[in-house]
């Protein structure tokens, strides 16, 4: 009894990861519950799984088998799974053949399972599958029971025993169902699978559980290994304080990037990052999850696209190691690509991800590279699912930043194929431009909330210290357009004949008044080739002046940037 006088139910685990929470906390003790479904969508693996959880000597199990399958040739099958343990057999489970009753009577099938149940008191029994039992056993000869009856005393011998029964069926999602028997049931599971061209999908549903507060709607199941893995629509929420988090910026890992934010990003907040293939999203998102960790904020690196190895790679060529990171657990790398990926899959690997590093930074590359490892059946839950992961995390204070590929459309600015801008704090959006017969790659940010942000529309570089943001196109209209053209109302001694890499170079000699060689290599991030031609067409445009002091080159800055 609870301390509110009322009966508590015991609940007994199904011994599948996650589906506790679907039924609501287990099944209830002393239940009569329905497993059907579809032809191999998992039934008697589930059954298996519940049986091995929980029967002991103490508490036995009476598996009855039927025609289909005879339990020798199910047992063979079902000790490939990691559930399964031999010492139970025919110690704390006990499996029966029901062939030979059921080519006689109902009657005699009755009496078969009542007279075991009777003799062993079993804790747990399951008849698999009692359409086989209903469906070759004679039926409508003269003194036999009809099927209703032959239920209805099997379910009330059952409970009467104080015995958790289970019984499996077979029912195709077309086909009709005894509703009589659905009534006299306490819990009802559905398995479903659906086929959709090269995919397929297995679902569960907790139609009914009598005292229990289910989970609605379909879950995604898969068979592994392990045997049934459940992966419940609803995540988790993150277990946190959800106080309101303090208005503070934090850096994305790019100076010029946190300037055009109007000085970072809070936390919790959510940021989309738009841009065609090569653009540099992924070098955004590596900085951002480096810096994080720089500051102590562990992340998670879901991957839909690259290969960890080539994420590893083109960290190294920015000088960060993100093999380190994974090594000291401050960094959770995620590589998901399977092309029947389910979206509740998804989320529960990016959440189990989360609470293993306690991770404050996620980043998902890419939305299109998802969009993309989805089973058919999921791409309608799309939009709702991430949603759902966003608003779990964010909720926890946790930073997320998530990439899309969009094709440049220079007669409209569309941030995603997905239309999911509404569910982000924050939108930063990378374009191509031609300029001067020179394709260079423009950044903006087109939405932040809670705060102003710059307008400009910055050039930027992918150097060896990753993403170097450059000064606005203020000399030129029409970017966005994608038809660039030179301001009228310019002054003449703009910048025009400066290469992206040549302004960089000069904006950062503007902040340091001078410097030699070395110091602007790591200013810059660029190699010291492309730096040293850069820095000799500076002099010879008299943008700077070159002078030796003590057998060194060192550079000042002859005029600003216009």
């Amino acid at each position: 009894m609870t301390d509110l006088g009322k009966p508590q139910l015991r609940l007994l685990t199904s011994g599948v990861a996650n589906l506790d929470s679907i039924l609501g906390g287990g099944f209830p003790e002393y239940s009569f519950n329905l497993i059907a479904g579809d032809p191999g969508s998992g039934k008697t693996t589930l059954c298996h799984q519940i049986i091995f959880a929980n029967a002991t000597p103490e508490a036995p199990a009476l598996y009855f088998t039927i025609m289909g399958e005879p339990p020798l040739k199910m047992l063979r099958y079902q000790q490939q799974f990691s559930y399964f343990d031999p010492a139970k057999v025919n110690a704390s489970i006990h499996f029966i053949n029901l062939s030979r009753e059921v080519l006689d009577s109902l009657d005699k099938a009755l009496e078969m399972i009542v007279g075991q149940v009777e003799q062993r008191n079993p804790a747990f029994v399951v008849v698999d599958s009692f359409r086989s039992l209903t469906e070759t056993t004679p039926q409508g000869a003269s003194g036999q029971m009809n099927l209703q009856t032959f239920l209805q005393r099997l379910a009330l011998d059952l409970t009467s025993r104080q015995t958790t029964a289970f019984l499996v069926g077979e029912y195709t999602s077309d086909e009709p169902r005894d509703y009589s028997l659905f009534t006299m049931a306490d819990g009802i599971l559905w398995l479903s699978q659906s086929v959709n061209r090269n995919s397929m999908v297995r679902k569960i549903q907790a139609v009914k559980m009598r005292g229990q507060e289910t989970q609605p709607g379909l879950h995604t199941v898969r068979i592994t290994g392990d045997g049934v893995v459940a992966f419940p629509r609803m995540v988790k929420p993150i277990e946190t304080d959800l106080k309101v988090q303090p208005q503070r910026f934090l850096s994305t890992g790019v100076a010029g990037v946190d300037e055009l934010l109007g000085g970072g990003f809070y936390p919790g907040s959510a940021m989309l990052v738009a841009g065609p293939a090569g653009s540099g999203k992924s070098s955004l998102a590596i900085q951002f999850l480096a810096e994080g960790v720089q500051q102590g904020e562990p992340g998670v690196l879901a991957m839909f696209e690259e290969t960890p190895v080539k994420y590893l790679e083109q960290a190294k060529g920015f000088g960060l190691d993100l093999q380190q990171m994974a090594d000291e657990k401050k960094l959770n790398l995620i590589y998901l690509r399977p092309l029947d990926l389910s979206v509740d899959e998804t989320l529960h690997e990016i959440q189990a991800g989360v609470e293993e590093v306690k991770a404050k930074r996620v980043v998902i590359d890419s939305l299109t590279g998802l969009e993309i490892a989805l089973a058919p059946s999921f791409e309608e839950d799309f939009r709702e699912s991430l949603y759902r992961l966003i608003g779990s995390l964010t909720g926890g204070g946790i930073s997320i930043m998530m990439t899309v590929e969009n094709n440049d459309n220079y007669t409209e600015l569309r941030f995603s194929p997905h239309a999911v801008s509404f569910m982000t704090n924050d939108i930063i959006l990378q374009r191509y431009v031609e300029i001067d017969s020179q394709l260079r790659r423009v950044m903006t940010v087109i939405k932040t909330r809670s705060r102003k942000h710059l307008p400009d529309l910055r050039s930027y570089q992918i150097t060896e210290r990753g993403i170097v943001v450059g000064e606005p196109f203020s000399h030129y209209r029409g970017i966005i357009g994608g038809i660039p053209q030179l301001r009228l109302d310019h002054p003449q001694q703009s910048n025009a004949g400066l290469t992206d890499q040549e302004i960089t170079v000069l904006a950062a000699l503007v902040e340091v008044h001078e410097a030699d060689e070395p110091a602007m290599a790591q200013r810059t991030g660029f190699q010291r080739g492309v730096l040293r031609q850069a820095l000799r067409r500076l002099v010879e445009l008299d943008y700077a002046t070159k002078v030796m002091e003590d057998s060194r080159a060192i550079y000042r800055p002859q005029r600003s940037l216009s």
